[in-house]
């Protein structure tokens, strides 16, 4: 807004402090945003069917076969890599198990978690009834621990298959060398090696049985469940302070918008804090509906102090807004030479001006219209006096010019064409019988 460089405009915005008092001014809006935000979280609450979560805790154990084995950290310290368990247990295969033991083609989706420095994953599933996440949870818990077993019995017996035929390739060896030994002639070198290929095979015999045999006595455990899963007695979701928070924060995140951008683009004054702020001229006044002689005086005498000349130009915006409500009892009161701008020449003669602006009736376009020009004539501005409505001033008893005290002593003596300021003074007549 291109104002009068004596008067420059205001920017909202450039603080903290700024910013509450936009808030202050634009309050119905940020409340109705924060209000309406809330309301839409407990309508979200109330339309969002309830969803009920079980979890069934699994402790793992080895199961004896090869397996992963898993960095001992701070966060995880067991032998066994549970990151990559909980994945199996997400896996599609669990998954397919878990709906041929439930009997269902589409489970619900489930979540694993594994709790810190713990061997134990807690198999989750949230479904719309209580009941049935209990049932989905225990289900993908025994259908992981089934699948674990399978795959570690499937790995022991691919073990034990490749110690068989390890097995049978050293027996065979072994007969080989024994049906050469005796043909072979004693203390020769041939002998000799036969002898210790034997004592080879034999020991390699040995260990391959003794482990065979550790295979086909192996315990597969692949884990237990250490706490089954009950049907919840309340819902996990929706939960009231999550959407009631996210409601009210969304809230006040579009109020604060929605007030700022009423602010920036709403140039409707309304108040005289608003003249000042939105034009950055000084009000002098905030005229009631019917000001008192003490607001008449405080006027005049501020109309007196800001104008260096005897014209005063008084312009209303909106144009014809209480513009001779305001000239004529200013100048009464103040002896100048009040111009209301009905003149096409009062914008010329002005010495300085007064602007009366109709709060809620006048926006700061039209503050700039009427400064334009005045500031094109150098035409000094005042102040603003602000009014919602045209103002009625009290009648004024009309000033006389007083006389100096040699006019009102001398005048009524004096010859008639004797001139009082220049003439001396002269002593009154004293009355009959008066002493000296």
């Amino acid at each position: 807004m291109s104002l009068s460089p004596d008067f420059p405009a205001h920017r909202s915005g450039t603080g903290l402090g700024e910013h509450f008092a936009l808030l202050r001014r634009r309050w119905q809006h940020f409340l109705g945003f924060v209000l309406a935000g809330g309301l839409a979280g407990l309508v979200l609450l109330c339309v969002v069917p309830s969803a009920y979560t079980a979890t069934t805790q699994v402790l793992v154990t080895a199961v004896g076969a090869q397996e992963q084995s898993n960095q001992v950290t701070a966060r995880q310290r067991e032998p066994l890599n549970l990151d990559t368990e909980a994945q199996v247990a997400q896996s599609a295969v669990v998954t397919a198990k878990a709906a041929e033991l439930l009997r269902t083609t589409e489970p619900e989706p489930v979540e694993v978690t594994v709790p810190p420095n713990s061997a134990v994953l807690s198999i989750s599933v949230t479904a719309s009834d209580p009941a049935t996440a209990a049932a989905q949870s225990q289900a993908y818990a025994d259908a992981y621990l089934a699948v674990r077993a399978e795959s570690a019995q499937a790995a022991i017996t691919l073990q034990q298959k490749a110690m068989l035929a390890k097995l049978k390739q050293v027996n065979t060896d072994l007969d080989t060398v024994v049906r050469e030994l005796p043909t072979l002639p004693a203390g020769t070198a041939e002998h000799t090696l036969a002898q210790h290929r034997q004592s080879v095979l034999n020991r390699q015999a040995y260990n391959l049985t003794t482990k065979y045999d550790a295979l086909k006595t192996l315990t597969v455990s692949p884990g237990s469940i250490l706490s089954q899963a009950v049907p919840p007695e309340r819902p996990s979701s929706p939960s009231l302070p999550l959407y009631l928070g996210t409601g009210l924060m969304l809230g006040l995140l579009l109020g604060a918008a929605g007030a700022a951008l009423r602010d920036r683009f709403d140039t409707l004054l309304r108040t005289a804090a608003d003249v000042e702020r939105l034009t950055g001229l000084p009000v002098i006044a905030d005229l009631p509906h019917r000001p008192d002689h003490g607001a008449l005086h405080d006027l005049a005498s501020t109309v007196i102090a800001g104008c260096q000349g005897k014209r005063l130009l008084v312009r209303a915006v909106p144009i014809g807004f209480a513009a001779a409500a305001v000239a004529a009892p200013l100048a009464d009161a103040t002896l100048l030479t009040v111009l209301d701008g009905s003149d096409v020449g009062d914008l010329a003669r002005a010495d300085a001006a007064v602007l009366v602006v109709g709060l809620g009736r006048a926006t700061s376009a039209d503050v700039r219209a009427a400064v334009r020009p005045l500031a094109r004539q150098h035409v000094p501005i005042i102040g603003v006096l602000t009014a919602d409505r045209e103002p009625v001033f009290p009648p004024t008893v009309t000033t006389r010019s007083h006389s100096s005290l040699g006019k009102l002593v001398a005048g009524a003596e004096l010859d008639p064409g004797l001139n009082p300021e220049t003439s001396p003074m002269q002593a009154m007549p004293r009355p009959p019988g008066t002493l000296t």
